[in-house]
């Protein structure tokens, strides 16, 4: 039998792996002997906490980072059910086993848990009031982590954007292909998140639950530093777009009534991220620069 005193395990286990944040947590510089266990929906049954009470038994985990989630925001007001049991009790089933096995849980959560009604950026100790069943089901994945007894972090965060998967960048720039002019929303407001950006905040916390017994736990914000509307953003992707060579288009900006959906959107999804700075010494860069480097993998260095 392995001593785990003298070789303590250093799996991580981490969920969505084929989602923006899952890939980018796989291609973290993880330090050396760090192992990376990222499964996704086939791997494992996010709906069946039975399915993940036994994978969490089959070996000492050192970590897990919950970066699953059921995100499809519109569909999940008529696919309730497993929307919760994505968001919900697959969290509070990882919080289960973490609390069992002793070991620390980093849940990823969302802006949506807020109205959005507020002026100013949102703090982790705000009123929640989700507007439907995604921040609503979120929530519950927070509530079930917080009461769950294991270590944990929850992390918040809003507009996640990549190089990969589906996600607001890779739509305007899609799109600019083929249209000349895009209407865009202009009334809501927020800070695009950088997926590799937001990956590695989360490697650090997890990183620091694993060899730090006192290290900060509870609620936290990340997304990339300042604010900027939609329409805003597409702007500036437009612009940078241009000087890398790629494709472009000019913005109408429209009002969120203009472009109904069914489910409601925050109209502010600014974070207050003050707490990871000061807990975790964790700086956001300008979502500009983030962008940058989106931009940079998706098209090419500028011209």
């Amino acid at each position: 039998m392995p001593d785990h005193d003298v070789n303590p395990s250093r799996a991580v286990l981490i969920t969505g792996a084929g989602g923006q944040l899952g890939i980018e947590l796989q291609r973290c510089a993880w330090p050396q002997g760090w192992e990376v266990v990222a499964l996704d929906r086939a791997a494992l049954d996010l709906t069946d906490p039975s399915a993940i009470a036994a994978k969490m038994a089959e070996r000492d985990w050192a970590a897990v980072i919950n970066a699953a989630a059921y995100t499809a925001v519109d569909k999940a007001e008529s696919d309730v059910v497993t929307a919760w049991a994505v968001n919900a009790l697959a969290p509070a089933a990882f919080g289960a086993a973490c609390a069992a096995a002793d070991i620390p849980m980093v849940q990823v959560s969302t802006d949506y848990v807020f109205a959005g009604n507020k002026d100013g950026a949102w703090d982790i100790d705000d009123p929640v009031g989700p507007l439907g069943v995604y921040g609503a089901s979120k929530l519950g994945g927070e509530l079930a982590v917080r009461t769950s007894g294991a270590r944990h972090a929850i992390v918040r965060t809003a507009w996640v954007v990549s190089a990969h998967g589906h996600n607001f960048i890779k739509t305007m720039l899609r799109v600019a292909e083929s249209r000349d002019t895009l209407t865009v929303v202009d009334d809501q407001r927020g800070s695009p998140t950088s997926a590799a950006d937001l990956a590695h905040a989360l490697m650090e916390i997890a990183l620091r639950l694993v060899d730090d017994d006192a290290a900060p736990t509870g609620t936290f914000h990340f997304s990339n530093a300042g604010a900027v509307s939609w329409a805003g953003f597409a702007t500036e992707i437009f612009r940078q777009s241009t000087a890398r060579g790629g494709s472009s288009a000019q913005v109408a900006p429209i009002t969120t009534a203009d472009y109904p959906t069914p489910a409601r959107r925050p109209a502010n999804s600014l974070l207050d991220t003050r707490a990871i700075r000061e807990a975790y010494g964790i700086e956001p860069r300008a979502w500009q620069v983030a962008l940058g480097d989106i931009l940079d993998e998706l098209i090419g260095a500028k011209k």
